[in-house]
């Protein structure tokens, strides 16, 4: 058929200038892309090319069966095929109708009506729908009967070009002719095993996508090795090496896909292998078959060679199979030990980056008296964190997955050797499909089959157990106290050079358990010294075999050089005890071989508290104050929880001429009442308790007497043994349930201070009395930082009577119901053998601010710690009462006490708390007694008066009478003179009456004053 008698195409007429001279075969990619580059109008221009149904379908055929590796690609395909649809006029928009309009040979009969828009919408659908079911039908045409290519024009617009190295490559229907020349390059294996790669060079004015294939196919029993050695190309690559920057690989990058099993397979079928751009190279890349396609993308206007460049090689492919490879799998083999016993094994694709979602195995297979022994020289995985959710290697202890698992790994390790304890293994190597980019490059590990490794026979299975994945060693496991004996491999006899063996004894450790390990070594012990020499001297030292013995239980290898103890030689060890619940032993046999050692370990439980322990291993301490004069203690495994159903106990043994004081730091022992934990009654679950400890004379057993029972949260006061005491007991007891962190307490031994302190007293003969802390109504102050200060006071009133104490002032340090009493407490016992309850803080309860004695006898004593900072004090009125409604003496209104009357009116308040009767009406008493006296007074002062008078009067009469000489006396308004006879002026023979008189106007004077 003739070029120009061919019908015109309804689909591909209205294409415009996407299409290219009819002499030449449409190139999709150039076409698509360059139509849907343009603007509509002149996409829709008048077409240059008419061209047949056939050769439509037969383009249709070639846009589906190229190679499409991104999807950039692929929705130019989809674009371009929907291109005749999107280009034909309204009349022709459906498939149906165009379909219809068109004759066997593929001419056009007539247009295609219009049609209403519900019926277009419908016919679209169809035509979709017919043109699915029909291309076939045309594609299958086009290939039977092939139509001749067109003659080219005689002018042709070249648009790109692409120039550069040039190495050959297959032939195909896709390759580009001269005037095309396309990017993709080929390198096959054959005389030259390696060689250089570069980007290529490309002018591209338009900025049209450009898509170049590199593939390069490795011969029979080879691999391809890529190496880039340079790679600059634009964009920002998504592996955070640019902060800031939003990731994107959008206008240049390079596609890598190392898993092709066919070189002409579809890459949308092949699993991606990573894009990349930016600034930083891909890391080295090993095909995992015989292929490896680079897909580089750009729409720059110039391409040159230093974009990227590399180096590839043709590599053997048969270290990557070791043994037999299993027929079900592409990445899984069984080594027997009969037809290899050591090798080297890879990951797939070592040391080139590992691929993504695979699965591979190794199976391990020696005799019946042989291990394994695996050792990774090189492991490089993505750390997906400890447990290793992702990409990891498993190791089970047998030869399948069902064994036992050794371990799992993954990350980056170092040194990592694996033994089994029988005589197969199992490898298995996992990755995940992500999107995240990893480039690990996986494993390198070697493996020997051997019966001379160390047999396993010296390791108690009772009571040991041997650690899977290492040569021998052992993990024992307390069983709450017991004990068990570990040996040396091969005791009694020689044991093997150059092996290590490690014991990790491990007691318990809970909340409710808490332990320690003893070892004891016996029998013998033979690890051979290695004399070494020094400058002047030489010595013998463990230089060669050892045994080490780590008190902690360090368990990283970075502190294997810093033992507790190290031992060698033939000398039996002294035994030790660890520092906490678990021990470590290692043993190096070194180069030279003995009969090694036999130890008794025995677990014991562990309290964490300082002081003397008792050699039973039970809860018991004792502190002397022979061997250390102040300390601390505390509840077992203070500041974490004490165990239950345990007992412990504290004694303080002080010297003949001291006492022990006790200070708590920190209380919180469990107590379910409600309430402050205090007294017997109320802490029934867990509590700790205070004894004085006595020792009656011409008697060895001692007598305890209880001081007091604390628990709750609130810290009891400081207390201290009592002058007679011998020692001070604490006691720790706790039930079967509900723990706490307990207590931590200050020991100090100090010289007896006086018998009643520095404020006390014994008080035997009132009736009343005060009670004042240091320097009150100021500050009690702060004790020397050395000491403490300490008061007594004994009361005692007549039998029959009691005594009733209320505190008229009260601010001492500390929080009852909060912090307790730590630092500072005021005790009151209401009898001889009464418990005191420690009060602090600014205000008193109400059982606590007023108390009444239960006899006839009160003590009250005031202790203020070396820690404390000192308060304003208290003030307390104690008194003597009768606890009795009968009552001939004087009876308080609102307490009814009994009070001696003598106390009435005494300026004190002795009737107790809001009780003032007894100092009620004192004013009105006191005016009756004042008048009363007056009135004495005034009475004998007349009486006197008059006795005087008369007395005088009578004197001057018996003197008139013995007078016989006139003489004249006048007395008048206070004047004093006499009169005497003028012939007589040697005598005064009134003097005495002028003293009598001046006495009695004096008196009279003074009598009519108080008148």
């Amino acid at each position: 058929m003739g070029r120009h008698s061919i019908p015109t195409c309804p689909i591909i007429e209205h294409l415009g200038s996407a299409t290219r001279d009819a002499s030449k075969r449409l190139e999709p990619r150039a076409v698509s892309e360059r139509c849907l580059s343009k603007r509509k109008d002149q996409c829709s221009s008048k077409p240059q090319r008419i061209m047949p149904v056939k050769e439509f379908c037969s383009l249709s055929m070639d846009l589906q069966s190229a190679k499409f590796y991104d999807r950039q690609s692929y929705s130019l395909y989809s674009k371009f095929v929907k291109l005749g649809k999107h280009h034909l006029p309204r009349e022709e928009l459906t498939s149906h109708q165009v379909m219809e309009n068109v004759d066997e040979e593929g001419r056009v009969l007539k247009r295609a009506p219009r049609v209403r828009p519900f019926l277009r919408n419908m016919t679209r659908s169809l035509a979709i729908v017919l043109l699915l079911v029909l291309l076939p039908l045309f594609i299958g045409e086009a290939h039977a009967e092939p139509e001749p290519e067109p003659e080219p024009k005689t002018k042709t617009v070249r648009q790109w070009k692409a120039v550069g190295d040039v190495i050959p490559i297959s032939e195909d229907e896709d390759s580009y002719t001269e005037n095309k020349p396309r990017c993709d390059r080929r390198y096959v294996s054959g005389a030259q095993k390696e060689g250089i790669f570069r980007a290529p060079d490309i002018y591209n004015p338009e900025k049209v996508s450009r898509q170049c294939l590199y593939t390069f196919i490795a011969g029979e029993g080879e691999r391809v090795r890529l190496q880039f050695n340079r790679f600059d190309l634009r964009g920002t690559p998504p592996d955070g090496s640019t902060l800031g920057v939003t990731p994107a690989c959008s206008h240049e990058y390079l596609d890598i896909f190392t898993e092709a099993t066919d070189p002409n397979k579809d890459l949308l079928k092949t699993p991606f292998g990573g894009r990349y751009c930016g600034k930083i190279s891909p890391r080295l890349r090993i095909s995992w078959h015989k292929t490896i396609h680079i897909a580089f993308f750009t729409d720059n206007n110039i391409t040159t060679p230093d974009l990227f460049s590399g180096t590839y090689k043709f590599i053997n492919d048969s270290k990557y199979s070791v043994g037999v490879k299993a027929p079900d799998q592409d990445c899984g083999f069984v080594v027997n030990v009969d037809v290899k016993k050591h090798g080297e094994f890879l990951s797939p694709t070592y040391p080139g980056v590992y691929p993504k979602n695979i699965t591979c195995y190794w199976k391990f297979v020696g005799k019946h008296d042989q291990r394994i022994r695996l050792e990774f020289r090189d492991f490089d995985l993505f750390y997906g964190g400890p447990h290793c959710p992702f990409d990891h290697v498993k190791m089970f202890d047998g030869g399948d997955t069902f064994a036992p698992l050794i371990g799992t790994y993954c990350g980056q390790q170092r040194n990592l050797v694996v033994f089994s304890s029988s005589s197969s293994v199992l490898v298995t190597f996992s990755t995940l499909y992500r999107i995240a980019d990893t480039q690990n490059r996986g494993f390198q590990g070697i493996f020997n089959i051997s019966d001379s490794y160390l047999r396993l026979n010296f390791i108690n299975e009772h009571d040991a157990e041997h650690i899977r994945g290492t040569e021998c060693d052992q993990r024992i496991l307390s069983k709450r106290t017991s004990n068990g004996t570990v040996f040396s491999p091969n005791y009694p006899y020689l044991y093997l050079p150059n092996i290590v063996c490690r014991y990790f004894i491990y007691g318990l450790q809970d909340s409710q358990n808490l332990e320690r390990v003893r070892l004891e070594f016996f029998d013998r012990f033979d690890i051979p010294a290695t004399p070494k020499s020094g400058k002047n001297v030489q010595t013998t030292g463990c230089t060669d075999g050892y045994l080490r013995v780590y008190l902690r239980g360090q368990e990283v290898r970075s502190e294997y050089d810093k033992p507790d103890h190290e031992y060698c030689g033939q000398t039996l060890p002294h035994s030790v005890v660890a520092l906490g619940p678990r021990l470590l032993m290692v043993f190096s046999s070194g180069k030279t071989t003995g009969t090694g050692f036999k130890a008794h370990y025995k677990f014991e439980t562990e309290y964490k508290i300082p002081g003397t322990a008792s050699p039973d291993g039970r809860c018991v301490f004792s502190y002397l104050s022979s061997s250390q004069k102040s300390g601390t203690f505390n509840s077992p495994r203070h500041p974490s929880n004490y165990p239950s159903n345990t007992t412990c106990e504290f004694t303080f043994k002080p010297a003949h001429d001291e006492v022990v004081e006790i200070v708590f730091v920190t209380f919180k022992i469990r107590n379910d009442n409600p309430g402050t934990g205090v007294g017997v009654h109320r802490c029934q679950e867990d509590w700790m308790e205070l004894f004085n400890i006595y020792r009656p004379r011409y008697s060895e057993k001692e007598r305890e007497v209880l001081k007091g029972r604390y628990c709750g949260e609130t810290a009891p006061g400081p207390t201290q043994s009592e002058r007679e005491a011998v020692g001070l007991r604490v006691v720790l007891h706790t039930d079967h349930s509900g723990v706490y962190s307990g207590f931590d307490a200050i020991y100090i031994f100090k010289k007896k201070e006086e018998t009643f302190g520095v404020c006390g007293g014994n008080i035997t003969e009132s009736e009343s009395g005060e009670l004042l802390s240091p320097n009150f109504p100021e500050n009690y102050g702060a004790p020397d930082k050395t000491d403490s200060s300490y008061c007594d006071w004994y009361i005692q009133v007549r039998p029959g009577y009691k005594v009733l104490l209320w505190f008229q002032s009260f601010a001492v340090e500390g929080n009852p119901e909060e912090r307790g009493c730590p630092a500072a407490a005021v005790r009151v016992w209401k009898h001889e053998d009464d418990i005191p309850v420690d009060m602090c803080g600014d205000a008193l309860p109400s059982d606590q601010i007023q108390i009444l004695s239960q006899g006839s006898v009160l003590r009250m004593t005031f202790l203020a710690a070396a820690r404390a900072v000192g308060a304003k004090g208290f003030k307390a009125i104690w008194t003597e009462v009768l606890d009795s409604p009968q009552c001939n003496q004087f009876l308080c209104k609102s307490t009814n006490f009994c009070i001696p009357r003598s106390l009435h009116c005494d300026g004190v308040a002795n009737c107790g708390l809001s009780d003032f009767s007894d100092e009620e009406r004192c004013d009105k008493a006191r005016g009756v007694s004042l008048v009363m006296l007056t009135s004495i007074v005034l009475g004998v002062s007349s009486s006197v008066t008059l006795v005087v008078c008369l007395w005088c009067q009578k004197r001057k009469l018996s003197k008139k009478k013995e007078n016989s000489m006139a003489h004249v006396h006048a007395y008048e308004k206070g004047a004093r003179f006499a009169a005497m006879d003028i012939g007589d002026r040697s005598v005064s023979p009134v003097i005495g009456t002028r003293k009598a008189t001046h006495h009695l106007s004096h008196a009279s004077l003074r009598m009519e004053g108080v008148v």
